[in-house]
């Protein structure tokens, strides 16, 4: 991924997390607080051992409280320019699924 793109990743998820209402500002504050709680890792660090992993661009993020974990909805490219959707363990970093989509 190109430095351009990987900046526009990270602003477009510090946008996601960041803009908004009341509400997206409480999901702001309570992913900062499992950050500080060490509950989760910051989004920084799961982007940076992704990268290589996916091999493709990133270009959304969403973070999920499901079944009782933080789960990172991780939102990229492919090689190919397919869509593709990863789900990342917030805690841990695993890569939990993905699905992929059409072009």
């Amino acid at each position: 991924m190109t430095r351009t793109r990987f900046l526009f990743a990270l602003i477009s998820a510090a946008v996601l997390f960041g803009a908004g209402t009341g509400l997206a500002d409480s999901d702001h504050d309570a992913a900062r607080r499992a950050v500080e709680r060490g509950e989760i890792r910051p989004l920084a660090e799961i982007l940076s051992s992704l990268r290589d992993r996916i091999g493709g661009d990133i270009v959304g993020v969403e973070l999920e409280r499901e079944h009782g974990r933080w789960v990172y909805e991780i939102k990229a490219l492919d090689a190919r320019g397919r869509r593709v959707k990863y789900y990342v363990d917030a805690r841990t970093g695993d890569i939990l699924g993905g699905e992929k989509g059409k072009r």
